[in-house]
């Protein structure tokens, strides 16, 4: 069974290129989605925000989407990570029952 990608790594992919993460996680429509409502949502502050405001106010809206979608990828990705892991002790745990904890093997055998 593969390991899934390091949490660090896809966070900070999805810092950089909004969406990114979910599809490193396997997620292209959610990350599409992700991307649409960033650019929906900051045209829209850019359109309604007053003219003296800086360009980071105009913009806030997609920024928010933007950050929103880092977290969502970082805790999809940790989720996946942990459940690997989880599935991964109890597989070993479950093919060698013999080598339970506090067992020697070579006293099982006499």
């Amino acid at each position: 069974m593969r390991p899934p990608l390091n949490p660090y790594g896809v966070l900070a992919v999805a810092i950089l290129l909004p969406g990114m993460g979910q599809v490193l996680n396997r997620q292209p429509v959610r990350g599409l989605i992700f991307v649409c409502f960033a650019v929906l949502l900051g045209a829209f502050t850019l359109k309604t925000a007053a003219p003296d405001i800086s360009f980071v106010g105009k913009v806030s809206g997609g920024l928010f989407v933007w950050a929103m979608a880092a977290l969502d990828a970082y805790k999809t990705a940790r989720i996946r990570r942990e459940v690997w892991k989880h599935q991964v002790r109890s597989s070993a745990a479950n093919a060698s029952p013999s080598l339970a904890p506090g067992k020697n093997p070579r006293q099982s055998a006499e």
